[in-house]
């Protein structure tokens, strides 16, 4: 064996995941650390997937209000039972999710939302720099579609790291509650409110400014 039950005790806090699962991930991985830690969330993304046909018709509408009021966030985040939205651990998620679009800014929660049209005319702007920067026409197309996943990214809640936690995206994170709540666990609207926005102004990260308070408290 390749690891101990203080390895065992130390994947457990970081991942949240059952003792037996982390010793089962610490044998499956030969005892590295960090292949565990994506093995556990591989298992845990296929366990949350079985819960994704529930009914999800409860849960909280939460709200996050930057300092100084410069950005207000409002978010519904759904779960099975009334009980659950009440306890703290969803109000936290409720809590880190709002965090989250203060601090990154997404327009979309998930892939599906963005309109074909936005899509279309985003690859357009890839693939045109792509020639611009002279890349052989025979890669462009890989080149496209390896920078449209940023661009999911940038816009799709679910697609953006976490920003307390940036080796999980936002829908790995819910996985992962979803396993520790034991109940479906679905973000269904957003609404994102920045001070000035549309107004002509100085040139202030608002976004920046908070995801960088957000990591100083961690």
């Amino acid at each position: 064996m390749n690891f101990t039950a203080k390895d065992v005790a130390e994947l457990r806090a970081k991942t949240n995941a059952g003792m037996m699962d982390c010793k089962k991930a610490l044998v499956e991985c030969d005892g590295d650390f960090e292949k565990a830690i994506v093995w556990l969330r591989e298992k845990g993304i296929a366990a949350a997937a079985k819960k994704q046909s529930r009914i999800a018709s409860e849960g909280i509408v939460t709200s996050y209000i930057h300092m100084g009021g410069k950005i207000g966030v409002l978010v519904e985040i759904n779960c099975e039972t009334d009980f659950v939205a009440k306890t703290d651990a969803f109000q936290e998620i409720g809590h880190d999710v709002a965090l989250q679009i203060a601090a990154s800014a997404p327009k979309y929660v998930r892939i599906e939302e963005v309109p074909q049209e936005e899509l279309e005319k985003e690859k357009d702007i890839l693939r045109n720099q792509a020639l611009n920067e002279g890349k052989p026409a025979q890669i462009i197309d890989k080149m496209v579609e390896g920078r449209v996943k940023k661009f999911y990214q940038d816009v799709c809640l679910l697609e953006q790291p976490f920003v307390k936690d940036p080796s999980m995206t936002i829908q790995q994170y819910i996985n992962e509650k979803t396993l520790q709540i034991g109940e479906k666990i679905s973000i269904r609207r957003f609404a994102r409110f920045e001070m000035g926005e549309g107004l002509e102004k100085r040139n202030d990260n608002l976004a920046e400014e908070v995801e960088k308070q957000m990591r100083g408290n961690k």
